[in-house]
């Protein structure tokens, strides 16, 4: 039987925790599943505030990272925990729902584990889509496949597939890597409607004003641009 990890990075996100957990209790439910959080080198009190309210359910584990690298590493660290089949990730922010995970289940018990599946944003901000669309279009013709709302989730992928990328990495980009792996490696991909809320709490580390975004394009340019260049050699 397959089973399944779900790992939720957090940083400084003290003030959503009730809520999301509130939320996972429901997927806790389910004995193929596991949560993992991953306390991202939170400066707030993001890790006391889960143990103490996580330390007795069996179906969740709490990973503590001392230093904030990046997103990526966050998700790195919660994969290299799990002993599951099935890994995959999504936000701490409540902009998505947690039990979007098991509409990605459903995939892989109905497909096999030899797929990618990754939600599909809807009901989004004019602003957000158009700059969705520019990404979008972007990444596809530079990379050669289509890549659309790259930056959707949840994304699951089997582990043996993701332990098998090279020099993943540590930041947002991490999902544009595994996404465009999943192309040119052949994998089937299956998208879902996920519907993304506005941030109850704290604030983006990119999506703030132009400058911010205009920063996090420069990297995304950056890293694609490497992505290309290695294209052969990864394959």
């Amino acid at each position: 039987m397959m089973k399944f990890t779900l790992i939720i990075p957090c940083y400084n996100e003290e003030k959503s925790l009730p809520i999301l957990i509130k939320k996972c209790i429901i997927l806790s439910e389910r004995k193929d599943l596991e949560i993992i959080f991953v306390d991202n080198g939170s400066t707030d009190n993001t890790y006391n505030f889960l143990k103490s309210i996580l330390v007795n359910n069996s179906s969740f584990k709490v990973l503590k990272i001392k230093k904030n690298i990046g997103y990526g590493h966050g998700i790195i660290s919660g994969i290299n925990l799990s002993s599951n089949d099935i890994v995959g990730w999504t936000h701490a922010d409540l902009q998505t729902e947690p039990t979007d995970t098991l509409k990605a289940i459903d995939f892989f018990l109905n497909e096999g584990k030899d797929i990618f599946v990754k939600g599909l944003r809807k009901k989004r901000k004019l602003s957000d889509n158009l700059f969705t669309l520019g990404m979008s279009f972007f990444e596809s013709i530079l990379l050669c496949r289509f890549l659309w709302d790259i930056n959707a989730q949840p994304t699951f992928v089997s582990k043996a597939f993701f332990k098998s990328l090279p020099n993943p990495p540590t930041d947002f980009s991490l999902d544009l890597y595994v996404y465009y792996f999943a192309k040119i490696r052949g994998l089937r991909v299956f998208r879902f409607p996920v519907f993304f809320k506005p941030r109850k709490f704290g604030i983006s580390s990119w999506n703030i004003d132009f400058r911010h975004k205009l920063k996090f394009i420069q990297r995304t340019i950056k890293f694609s641009l490497k992505l290309k260049e290695a294209r052969t050699k990864w394959k």
